[in-house]
């Protein structure tokens, strides 16, 4: 609880809430207790406040969205890969870009193929539009 605490009277000040908010659940669980013990009342009345914010608005999205579709998310280093494909960069060019091996390029590719469901490039840039990946 005193880290919790160290961390909220550093954030106050700058007035961070999306980096609570962003670890979900257990976060509110714990600011609730804080606000219990008497802790930091308007501040963390604001995090919690954000906190059901953000719950409403997930249950104003009844529908997933299309990103959430997919099976398995892509990794970071995928949408990165992902976005230099759509950019029409070569395995070799990314490769050099990304510093990766030519080898870890492509099987980057054919987890993005599989995740995305595709078999070719072209058809990887234009589903991942449809989902809103880039």
């Amino acid at each position: 609880m005193q880290l919790l605490g160290d961390a909220l009277a550093l954030a106050e000040p700058g007035g961070f809430i999306r980096i609570f908010v962003d670890e979900g659940l257990p976060m509110a669980h714990l600011l609730s207790a804080a606000v219990a013990h008497g802790r930091m009342p308007d501040y963390i009345g604001k995090l919690l406040s954000a906190f059901e914010a953000e719950k409403q608005k997930r249950e104003d999205t009844s529908y997933p969205s299309p990103a959430q579709s997919l099976i398995e998310p892509l990794s970071r280093r995928e949408v990165e890969v992902l976005q230099l494909i759509a950019q029409g960069l070569s395995n070799q060019e990314i490769s050099e870009r990304l510093f990766l091996a030519l080898d870890t390029v492509k099987g980057h590719n054919r987890k993005i193929f599989d995740k995305l469901q595709v078999q070719r490039r072209t058809e990887a840039v234009a589903r991942a539009r449809e989902l809103g990946l880039l």
